[in-house]
């Protein structure tokens, strides 16, 4: 957690092998979500042509092109519903496990039908189980002595259509993953907030 930064300079000339991509990914699968239903996907960018078809969606940002992969994180909207594949998958890995029995289906699809089951609350489900997936990305890559960057600083309509990113998917993030480009200086790391200021109120016990 201490040595992962936000790096803005990428060394073009230091790859991320598609095994190191994998093991990176297999990691941060291991991220929790929800119900266990998972519901991310991810673009894997790394030709030129994509590069810059992303980075003209993204403010012209350089370091798009400069390393080596960028992913276009996908959060699933849909990913709670009955019917979905991976709905489906987690429900017979329940069943399979001993977590559940096969007649509290209902009480499942009913469940994941009240926490997620409006428009707002679909967004919420799938921006927040994608968002677990994404640090735990960041932390496996620099685990792996891999750099990234998180980026939101992109036109949702033009990545999606430049993309085609179906409609169910909303794009929370894109992360650049390399290896920083040590001709620039790296900036010192920024301010965070103290433990008091992070808490708003604490609930607790008198002795």
């Amino acid at each position: 957690m201490k040595s992962r930064r936000a790096v803005n300079f990428f060394d073009p000339h230091m790859n991320v092998s598609d095994e190191e991509l994998r093991k990176i990914i297999k990691t941060a699968s291991l991220a929790p979500s929800g119900m266990n239903l998972q519901p991310w996907q991810m673009i894997v960018v790394r030709s030129k042509e994509a590069k810059e078809k992303l980075m003209a969606a993204a403010s012209k940002q350089m370091k798009i092109v400069e390393a080596p992969v960028t992913l276009i994180i996908l959060a699933d909207k849909d990913g709670w519903q009955e019917g979905h594949a991976t709905v489906e998958k987690a429900w017979e890995n329940l069943v399979q496990l001993g977590y559940m029995k096969p007649e509290q289906r209902e009480w499942f699809t009913r469940g994941a039908r009240k926490l997620y089951g409006t428009p707002d609350r679909s967004l919420a489900f799938a921006v927040k189980n994608a968002s677990f997936f994404s640090m735990a990305i960041m932390l496996a890559a620099k685990n792996a002595g891999i750099d990234s960057h998180p980026m939101d600083g992109f036109d949702q309509d033009a990545v999606r259509a430049a993309f085609h990113i179906p409609d169910n998917f909303h794009i929370p993030l894109l992360i650049a993953l390399g290896h920083f480009h040590t001709g620039h200086d790296l900036m010192p790391p920024k301010w965070r907030k103290s433990y008091a200021e992070i808490i708003f109120a604490a609930y607790e016990d008198k002795e």
